[in-house]
């Protein structure tokens, strides 16, 4: 559909047209018809339904054969013929272009002087009406892609506010809940008078203040964003430093050749390291994390990613899919939400008391 200005350039084309018809032929029936036709659209500031348009299709059509065959003046038919292509291509049905075009070279049939010119302008017209509905269909592709986009990122967004708020609620949270409690039993001793009882409190205090401060510093790193302008290998290296200073759980960092991928797929994938490392050192109790990262060219140029503790597994045995996964409801719902927004592939394999290992292949 042409835009609001648009509409209105093309009627007030129509009126002049019929105007001039007027003036060079004086008052006569089909000029005057054709005239309050052109007022009364001028005047109609709504979007036409379709059929108006047809209408309106057969309005200018008829007319420009009419001056074909009676007005003495070339150059309204010419005028006439021009504009009933120009408004039919502009419309948003191209089978209208193609009838007006048909209907106008038939009638410049008769009129051998402008049969070259209908026929040159009819072809442009139904190359760009073509084109037209070509970019119409692209705008609206992109545009519902533009809304799935925009989908997917407020679940991203919401999935994300669940997380972190399950993870502070699980652990910053309980830690300041089991402080303040910690605090009352020995406000409760020092009233008693047993001193030694309040110090051995006190020490388990700052043993339980440590671990509070190593998992806020976990909190807010699973929380951080990749680091900009470096490669996945050395974003993944720094990422194993910080887990490995912040937590004591010592990290072997295996990367082989890396085919870097897109700037958004590599944060998404960094997001699911990090996530699958905080959640070995809130969960598994391990002491020994591998990491190991690898190009695979042969499998459509695959990102594999694998993530092994040594800790106390998931609560199933042996080795899930993601489809298998998300049908028995296990593993960590962040990391599969993101795996299958990379269009990726997640295997889980669990030894319950003995570790467990993450693996993920992202196309890149």
């Amino acid at each position: 559909m042409l835009p609001y200005w648009g509409r209105i350039s093309v009627r007030a084309a129509r009126a002049a047209i019929a105007l001039g018809a007027l003036a060079r032929l004086g008052i006569t029936g089909a000029a005057a018809a054709y005239l309050l036709y052109s007022l009364a659209q001028l005047s109609d500031w709504r979007h036409k339904s379709a059929w108006r348009s047809w209408l309106t299709l057969a309005a200018d059509l008829g007319f420009f054969a009419w001056l074909c065959f009676t007005a003495p003046a070339m150059w309204l038919a010419l005028a006439s013929g021009c504009f009933l292509l120009a408004s039919a291509f502009l419309q948003d049905d191209p089978f209208q272009a193609a009838l007006a075009v048909a209907g106008a070279v038939a009638v410049s049939l008769f009129v051998p002087r402008l049969t070259a010119v209908i026929a040159a302008a009819g072809a442009i017209a139904i190359v760009a009406a073509l084109y037209q509905r070509y970019l119409r269909l692209r705008i609206s592709a992109l545009l519902r892609q533009n809304l799935t986009i925009r989908s997917h990122a407020q679940q991203a967004r919401d999935a994300e506010r669940e997380r972190i708020a399950a993870d502070f609620h699980d652990g910053p949270l309980q830690s300041f809940i089991g402080f303040q409690v910690r605090l009352e039993v020995v406000k409760k001793l020092l009233v008693r008078g047993d001193g030694a009882a309040a110090g051995e409190e006190i020490r388990q205090l700052q043993e339980l203040g440590r671990g509070q401060v190593a998992d806020l510093r976990s909190f807010a790193r699973s929380m951080r964003p990749a680091d900009e302008g470096l490669g996945v290998t050395e974003s993944l290296v720094r990422l194993a430093d910080s887990f490995q200073r912040d937590t004591g759980i010592a990290i072997d960092v295996r990367i082989g050749e890396i085919v870097e991928p897109a700037a958004a797929t590599a944060q998404e994938i960094l997001q699911i390291v990090r996530e699958a490392l905080h959640n070995i050192s809130k969960h598994s109790g391990a002491s020994r994390v591998t990491l190991s990262a690898v190009s695979e060219v042969r499998d459509n140029r695959a990102l594999r990613i694998s993530v092994q503790d040594n800790g106390s597994g998931f609560p199933f045995s042996g080795a899930l899919d993601l489809d298998e996964l998300d049908r028995q409801r296990l593993g960590p719902i962040s990391i599969k939400r993101r795996v299958r927004l990379l269009d990726g592939k997640l295997r889980i394999e669990s030894r319950p008391g003995e570790g467990a290992k993450l693996e993920i292949g992202v196309p890149v």
